[in-house]
């Protein structure tokens, strides 16, 4: 959590510095590549600590669009394609294997520098959103539990990264995004259900893309 108050104090600074146009209103950009989802490390406990959760990484592609509603400041939704984790319920020296997918579309307001006179031009930009993700084939394997079901998470998300020209308007972007994504979750016993406890996922989403703007106006 202190990483993402990190991330919202930067934004807040960001938003009240005056700096020349890196970015005119009007203009669109859209950027593609591929993210990876790196949980935390430790991602909670359930039944009232009977179980350790560990939920594993993914890479998957992700394209985003964004508009700037103002000089600098850009309007950006992040879509991918489903995410798919591997996770470990650990008692002891049993464990139980399941698996999930999920989708993570973001949306978040942004900052973008300039003036700064950085080597190679590059454009640093910060930014805070909402993150709304829906969990989806959830799988367990257990005689003991019949279904396994993740419940939605809607949490605050924080964005940085670097936009590195390579041409009048293509740029390579590297960024880093912090998610809020905490879990519900509950299995399924002889056609009743039981509520396990919550999973705290709260990945990184780290990625490399290409990008290009266009301004219509």
């Amino acid at each position: 959590m202190m990483k993402l108050q990190s991330l919202v104090l930067a934004t807040a600074a960001a938003l009240t510095m005056t700096t020349a146009f890196a970015v005119p209103a009007g203009t669109w950009s859209v950027a593609a590549g591929a993210h990876m989802v790196d949980p935390k490390s430790d991602n909670g406990t359930l039944a009232d600590g009977a179980y350790s959760v560990d939920v594993d990484s993914d890479v998957q592609p992700t394209i985003s669009g964004e508009y700037f509603v103002a000089n600098n400041i850009g309007i950006e939704l992040l879509a991918a394609t489903p995410f798919h984790h591997d996770i470990t319920l650990t008692a002891g020296d049993a464990t139980i294997d399941a698996k999930t997918q999920h989708l993570p579309p973001t949306l978040s307001v942004q900052y973008h520098f300039d003036g700064y006179n950085m080597p190679m031009n590059v454009k640093p930009f910060v930014g805070v959103g909402v993150n709304y993700t829906t969990f989806f084939k959830e799988k367990i394997y257990s005689d003991a539990f019949e279904k396994l079901e993740l419940d939605d998470s809607v949490g605050v998300a924080g964005h940085i990264g670097l936009d590195i020209p390579f041409a009048p308007t293509e740029y390579f972007r590297i960024d880093a995004r912090y998610m809020d994504i905490k879990t519900d979750a509950s299995v399924k016993a002889n056609g009743e259900t039981i509520e396990l406890g919550e999973v705290d996922i709260s990945p990184w989403y780290m990625a490399l893309l290409l990008l290009r703007r266009s301004n219509i106006t």
